[in-house]
């Protein structure tokens, strides 16, 4: 009787503990999804993602969820992205500057600029850019998503924003 006692206090705490993942990072897997694909796709691929958390939650390290969730999420969309044809790849964050934001023209200028620069960095570094904008990792986070050393994370987004700046001024140089 103890093993079956075990088992559903087991079973308890993994719900405990799923039911504090959903409610602490659904919102921001729902960002991260509709920042990179339609938007009305969003929570259903962030259900996946928690889905296959629970599946494998005991592979699910306890000191970085987000990071780990992150990383599915990455490979859910692209999954997501396989099966869909005409999917845009990018789009640009909701607000520009103050400055931008109050002026519709340099708004729109600003975003296709921006979506230009984001679009020649290449797929890599693009992903760890918006990782650290959007979703605000770095250090030992990034690391976790792109399964690669904290030193090797921060000389992945020291280059990945170097040539985001060499890619805007050349835009901005014509």
């Amino acid at each position: 009787m103890a093993d079956g006692a075990d088992a559903t206090s087991d079973r308890a705490d993994d719900l405990e503990w799923f039911t504090g993942v959903v409610r602490e990072h659904s919102t921001a897997l729902v960002r991260y999804f509709a920042r990179r694909g339609p938007r009305q796709d969003a929570e259903d691929l962030a259900a996946d993602v928690f889905a296959t958390a629970w599946r494998r939650r005991d592979d699910v390290p306890r000191e970085a969820v987000l990071p780990w969730l992150y990383r599915t999420a990455g490979f859910t969309l692209a999954n997501h992205r396989r099966k869909i044809v005409d999917l845009p790849v990018d789009e640009v964050p909701e607000s520009g500057s103050a400055r931008v934001a109050d002026d519709p023209e340099l708004s729109m200028l600003f975003d296709a600029e921006l979506r230009g620069a984001l679009a020649s960095v290449g797929e890599r570094d693009r992903q760890i850019l918006l990782l650290h904008a959007w979703e605000g990792l770095d250090g030992e986070e990034l690391a976790a998503v792109l399964g690669i050393s904290r030193s090797g994370a921060d000389a992945a987004l020291s280059r990945a924003r170097k040539r985001l700046r060499d890619a805007w001024g050349e835009r901005l140089s014509f």
